[in-house]
């Protein structure tokens, strides 16, 4: 991820208008958080302006939150894209990466290139790719689909598989059940009673 005047961009929320929001972090500063407002300009060199600073995390995150809604609410505007810490990773399946298949962006250049001697099962045999590259933030799916990569499942900005955001909610549930009084047993007469 990007920073900013020191602090390290721990999530951005980029909206269809080409705004957006950012939640940084600086340990060593004297108000450790802040949220910005945030634009990418016309070279593509993300802008911060008008920050709120704060030291307690929550607070700046439910600030965060608060301001993105705010501003959707009054332009009536969608989320675009959300960025996350982490790469971004996106398989060529297609063909070796080399010059003039992957596309590189103003200021999201590929932090890595790898290529496979051959073609090669990926994601649990899921499908086959030549190589990978990883950026520090996504691309957008027209950028993916115009040099034919796939993004991996476990980026930052992919949704969870059905079956994990299953268990997880399996599991709350199970903790929610486990906090509450358990329900009185009715008792079933025997059918011997009769």
């Amino acid at each position: 991820m990007d920073k900013n005047q020191g602090y390290a961009i721990l999530k951005a929320v980029m909206l269809e208008n080409g705004r957006g929001f950012a939640l940084g972090e600086h340990p060593t500063a004297p108000s450790r958080y802040v949220t910005w407002a945030c634009y990418d300009d016309k070279d593509g060199l993300r802008q911060y302006e008008w920050g709120h600073y704060g030291n307690d995390r929550t607070a700046m995150e439910q600030d965060f939150t608060d301001r993105v809604q705010d501003y959707q609410r009054i332009y009536n505007v969608g989320i675009r894209q959300t960025e996350a810490p982490g790469l971004y990773k996106y398989y060529s399946t297609q063909r070796p990466v080399d010059i003039g298949t992957f596309p590189k962006p103003p200021y999201n250049k590929p932090d890595e290139i790898f290529n496979y001697d051959q073609r090669v099962p990926v994601e649990n045999g899921s499908f086959l790719a030549w190589g990978y590259l990883t950026y520090t933030r996504p691309l957008t799916e027209k950028q993916a689909s115009d040099y034919e990569l796939r993004p991996a499942p476990d980026n930052p900005d992919r949704p969870r598989p059905i079956a994990e955001q299953m268990k997880n909610a399996a599991k709350l549930a199970e903790a929610d059940r486990g906090s509450e009084a358990p329900a009185p047993q009715r008792r079933q007469p025997d059918r011997g009673d009769r």
